[in-house]
């Protein structure tokens, strides 16, 4: 006897089986993804613990006057950190100066004036620059890139402009090639690719629609990048530029090579030889006995870790405030 033909073409209920794996699924990848949000600000936390421990010798004995003190001297066991922190800050200063410009113009070029033809070659080779190993940045801007920084930049500008209030004490000092002005050069060299790389990808990302758009309405390919393109993407633009940022303050070891490495201040010139915090912790760490010098060492790292905080911190509040303005106008 056959069965009712509503029977037969009842169609089966689907197992109850693939939901509960998938729910499964979901709860553990949240929970994944949640660890690894909290193991990222434990570690953060853990290393400012471990760094506050290591220099609190140092912060007792110095306290904030060790951030104005331009003494470093292992014999006599008195540590300040001012030349360190100033070669930091004024080496990135100046790679900033040069490399942002440099990185807006290849982004620039590779996205709205470049040669189909062109554009993959030269990208390829804007992102080698970043494949190259510090140590080698360092070696080039000690043996080939600082004799013919003195030859023909350092000794022009001093015969140029000495006897020049201000500018003439800014470019003083012997012109060997090496000094915060190489520094800054070597770096500006070494965070172009990571500035135009960022900034080539966020200008690919603007709609299409939006640049024809201006150009219908006559705009030139300047007025497009400046009114429309950053604009809309002005907070990528800003990530890159905090990237090459944060590549300048931590740089070690070309630094190291072509900064000069001594611990005093004489002047405000570019040309002197100075030190950088990275550099100063490279040199002297491994030899740096226990107690002061070596939590003074310590306490520059803290300095450093500090200041890269105060960027970044910084940087999200200009991005807020551009934010802020562009919903005024509108």
């Amino acid at each position: 006897m056959s069965k009712p033909e509503s029977a037969q073409q009842r169609t089966p209920s689907p197992p109850r089986a693939p939901i509960i794996s998938g729910r499964l699924a979901d709860r553990l990848f949240g929970a994944l993804a949640r660890l690894a949000a909290v193991l990222t600000l434990v570690l953060l936390l853990a290393i400012m613990i471990s760094l506050l421990f290591g220099a609190w010798p140092a912060i007792h004995e110095y306290g904030l006057g060790f951030l104005t003190s331009s003494v470093w001297d292992p014999v006599q066991n008195r540590y300040g950190g001012l030349v360190m922190i100033y070669g930091t800050l004024a080496t990135s200063a100046i790679a900033l100066l040069i490399a942002v410009p440099v990185s807006f113009g290849i982004a620039l070029f590779l996205t709205e004036l470049s040669p189909t033809w062109l554009k993959r070659p030269l990208g390829t080779a804007v992102e080698l620059l970043a494949a190259v190993p510090s140590i080698v940045y360092g070696m080039w801007g000690l043996m080939v890139f600082g004799p013919v920084l003195a030859t023909y930049v350092q000794q022009p500008l001093q015969k140029l402009l000495s006897g020049v209030p201000y500018l003439g004490a800014f470019v003083s000092g012997p012109p060997v090639g090496i000094g915060i002005l190489s520094a800054g050069i070597i770096l500006a060299i070494m965070i172009i690719p990571f500035i135009a790389s960022v900034m080539r990808d966020v200008f690919e990302v603007t709609p299409a629609l939006l640049k024809e758009s201006a150009y219908g309405l006559g705009s030139t390919t300047w007025e497009v990048v400046w009114k429309v393109v950053l604009p809309y993407t002005k907070t990528g633009v800003l990530g890159g530029v905090m990237l090459g940022l944060g590549r300048a303050l931590g740089e070690t070891m070309a630094v190291t090579f072509v900064i000069g490495n001594m611990n005093q201040l004489n002047s405000l010139s570019v040309f002197e030889a100075a030190n950088s915090i990275t550099s100063a912790l490279a040199n002297e760490f491994a030899e740096a006995g226990e107690g002061l010098h070596q939590a003074s060492l310590i306490y520059l790292g803290l300095v450093l870790f500090f200041i890269t905080f105060v960027v970044l911190a910084l940087s999200k509040l200009l991005l807020n405030r551009l934010q802020k303005n562009e919903g005024a106008r509108s």
